[in-house]
């Protein structure tokens, strides 16, 4: 990872977050349908841009990103943060971007005083399930069969991790 870096996100990178979003689209991840245009605002009221980390490479370029967000409105609730949303553009692969995009949202959620770091995962979704369970994530719920998707039920699987250990 060491050719880029993980800043938050700008505004400016809203056209660059969108394509990689749609770049990025695919029904291992992905409980909407494919985008189609007219493509919709990457960010909106519920997608602010303070809620989103993003890898850059060298050239400023962005080619990753990673959502963290309060998993609900509750005062009794915010010492959880919740990871809804991480995308690795397909030329950046295999380089710990997505990997590392994890770790900071962790430190991200230790500075916004978090103890506890939850997300959730489609459960045919091996590829995703291996890096969080490497990083420390553990199953804590399976919703079996919650989605039904080319043709499928897709257990929707819980996962977290507390952030002080």
């Amino acid at each position: 990872m060491s050719e880029s870096h993980i800043r938050p996100a700008l505004r400016a990178d809203e056209a660059a977050l969108g394509e990689l979003d749609r770049d990025t689209w695919s029904p291992l991840h992905a409980v909407q349908p494919r985008p189609k245009p007219p493509y919709g605002s990457f960010f909106d009221a519920n997608h602010p841009p303070e809620h989103f980390l993003v890898a850059a490479d060298a050239d400023g370029r962005v080619i990753g990103y990673i959502r963290l967000v309060p998993p609900t409105p509750l005062a009794c609730n915010q010492h959880v943060q919740q990871i809804q949303g991480l995308a690795v553009a397909d030329r950046a692969r295999g380089r710990g971007i997505g990997r590392a995009l994890l770790r900071a949202a962790f430190d991200e959620a230790r500075r916004q005083g978090a103890v506890r770091i939850t997300l959730r995962v489609l459960g045919h979704n091996k590829p995703a399930r291996a890096l969080y369970e490497s990083e420390g994530f553990a199953v804590e719920g399976v919703l079996p069969g919650e989605f039904y998707l080319e043709g499928q039920y897709v257990d929707d699987v819980m996962m977290g991790r507390s952030l002080t250990a």
